[in-house]
């Protein structure tokens, strides 16, 4: 006889520690399992979702989105969009195992109440084409009624519609009236077109889909022809002209887009950066520690490609979801820019943990610190040459509207050919008292890196392309110093004085003065005084081109100087010809006269006072 033995289970308990997080109108929702799984390994989570209002609530509409879904859901975690503002919802979390179903036993479930945010923009809706050409399309909308803030722009994004297979970038533009004119179209093409409000509190939810289409083509009367073929002769060849100029001047040239203006920062890293499979990725070792966890050098092997060193930033566990959106900003901002002197972005890692960012890799490290290891040991033309890759990478990111906000030598990277590349594109930094990033805490909070930072910045939190020249004035000082701290061991506050007095740093030892020039003109006090990084980038090739002129040292111009900032060593009396030349170099030469009455005609004179 054959006995078949049946091992019953139980349903399992609920889910505990129910945690809401409530961002605007997006919920997340994470729990800890069941003390009591039933016995079974295949346990399953579903969510209820329903809004109440008054004594009664109805279930959600069918426009709330689940991540990774509602039901069949194996994780502890859900994020859910597309709730009203200002409205109260009740979730349940329903544990259910692979038996429930057939067995009819009804599944355990929690609950959680919580309320949206009220001062979200609402969604707009209502995009209506008011006027069309073959290549431009006017468009407008209803303005939404808020009842907490006033509207202070609209965010259009539009689209080439075409089909699944292709894909094509979104273009967004901004507006501060409830209408927009959309020029550069394609002729007789449909455009999908979506728009959101920003308000005080913020960006609401992108409208719909609303396609529209600009026309086409207008059929010319037989009678026109001739006129028409000699205008479209005269126009093409003012075409033709205007393409070579537009080719010329804004050749690869694209405006950056803040990927914190996306409303879910998960599609800023999906857009900009791409997705890599861990199992391409082998860690070898830790080469530091960054912001938001370890940095190490690995190996990076994509099928089909050559294998190549990687650095990767990983993110510590414990993180929250600002800490996650804060160490993948890095990467939305550099998947944006492709320059041969812009840190290049591998990829992401960001389906498993730890979340990785993963970058070229720069053999010699920052370049304060590889200046100071090979203090004396490249030349001037050499020195030139990483400055001029510096300033071409900062002209790139000047031309897409970027403002780095703290350039220095340590965010500059050098690999083994000494190709300096800028890096370091976090939005949000974190300065601990013990950093070694010298900061200074302004009247308007936060922490900038004075000595780095051009008086308007630090006074007013004015940050832009000219204050980033102020920044790279500074990095030349590094460079031709070797790695020299700016400043030296001044304190914040006597950097800010000396500069508000004037005073400027004075040129590094055996520095050409056509360079320090350079840096005087970089730390201009009216910030339209500065040159721009495009003639930044021509001045280093003029100076490249002609390699004597590096070898004249010293000052081009008596400028002020500050004792706290002029470092140089004073010569010895061995090096100096006569007393004229000794008063001269200690700047007390309008002392000669004195000196002289008092019979003090000669060095071997006054090295006897000295001694005695």
């Amino acid at each position: 006889m054959n006995l078949t033995v049946c091992y019953c289970t139980e349903p399992p308990s609920g889910a505990r520690s129910i945690i809401a997080q409530v961002n605007d109108t997006v919920v997340t929702l994470e729990w800890s399992e069941p003390l009591d799984r039933g016995g079974r390994s295949d346990l399953t989570y579903s969510i209820k979702c329903e809004r109440c209002g008054g004594s009664s609530c109805v279930p959600c509409a069918d426009g709330v989105t689940y991540r990774p879904g509602q039901a069949d859901i194996i994780g502890r975690r859900v994020v859910i969009r597309g709730l009203l503002p200002h409205t109260t919802y009740t979730f349940t979390i329903l544990a259910e195992k692979g038996v429930d179903a057939v067995g009819h036993v009804s599944p355990a479930s929690s609950t959680v109440n919580i309320t949206t945010s009220r001062d979200v923009a609402v969604p707009v809706s209502g995009i209506k084409r008011t006027k069309a050409s073959e290549t431009t399309v006017s468009l407008s909308w209803a303005s939404p009624s808020q009842t907490h803030h006033s509207v202070l722009e609209y965010q259009l994004r539009y689209s080439l519609k075409v089909t699944k297979k292709h894909k094509v970038k979104d273009v967004y533009v901004s507006s501060r009236s409830n209408s927009v004119v959309l020029n550069g179209l394609a002729r007789a093409s449909q455009y999908q077109v979506q728009v959101r409000a920003r308000t005080a509190a913020g960006y609401g939810h992108f409208s719909p889909f609303t396609t529209i289409s600009t026309l086409p083509d207008v059929e010319v009367p037989p009678s026109h022809l001739l006129l028409t073929g000699v205008l479209v002769a005269v126009g093409l060849l003012v075409l033709v002209a205007v393409v070579i100029v537009a080719v010329f001047c804004f050749r690869g040239i694209k405006v950056y887009i803040d990927p914190f203006t996306y409303e879910d920062p998960n599609e800023a890293v999906r857009e900009f950066a791409k997705e890599i499979d861990v199992s391409f990725v082998k860690i070898e070792e830790v080469i530091g520690a960054g912001e938001f966890g370890e940095v190490c050098r690995g190996r990076l092997k994509v099928p089909g490609k050559k294998e190549n060193y990687v650095a990767i930033k990983t993110l510590k566990g414990g993180y929250t979801d600002k800490q996650r959106r804060d160490f993948l900003s890095e990467a939305s901002i550099m998947g944006q820019f492709q320059h041969p002197n812009i840190i290049h972005l591998e990829g992401v890692i960001t389906a498993s943990c730890p979340v990785m960012i993963l970058t070229e890799y720069m053999e010699n490290g920052a370049l304060d610190s590889f200046l100071r290891l090979n203090d004396g040991q490249f030349t001037n033309i050499q020195l030139v040459g990483m400055l001029r890759g510096i300033a071409s990478g900062m002209k790139y990111l000047s031309e897409m509207s970027f403002v780095h906000r703290d350039l220095a030598a340590r965010n500059i990277l050098v690999n083994s050919n000494l190709v300096c590349k800028v890096s370091d594109f976090g939005l949000s930094r974190f300065l601990t008292e013990n950093s070694s990033d010298p900061t200074y805490t302004s009247s308007l909070g936060g922490k900038i890196p004075i000595r780095w930072t051009a008086p308007e910045a630090i006074a007013f939190r004015k940050f832009t392309s000219a204050s980033d020249v102020w920044s790279y004035g500074i990095v030349m000082w590094e460079v031709m110093s070797f790695g020299e701290r700016p400043y030296w061991d001044m304190s914040n506050q006597d950097v800010i004085n000396a500069i508000e007095q004037d005073y400027r740093l004075p040129p590094p030892p055996e520095c050409p003065a056509s360079l320090h020039q350079l840096m005087l003109d970089c730390w201009q006090k009216e910030r339209s005084s500065r040159p721009r990084f495009c003639a930044i980038v021509s001045a280093l090739d003029r100076l490249i081109r002609n390699p004597a002129s590096l070898k004249i040292t010293g000052r081009l111009t008596d400028g002020p100087s500050h004792p706290l900032l002029d470092q140089r060593p004073l010569p010895t009396l061995s090096q100096c010809r006569s007393v004229s030349d000794w008063l001269r170099a200690i700047k007390m030469e309008r002392y000669e006269e004195r000196f002289l009455l008092a019979g003090f005609t000669s060095i071997e004179l006054i090295s006897h006072i000295c001694t005695e």
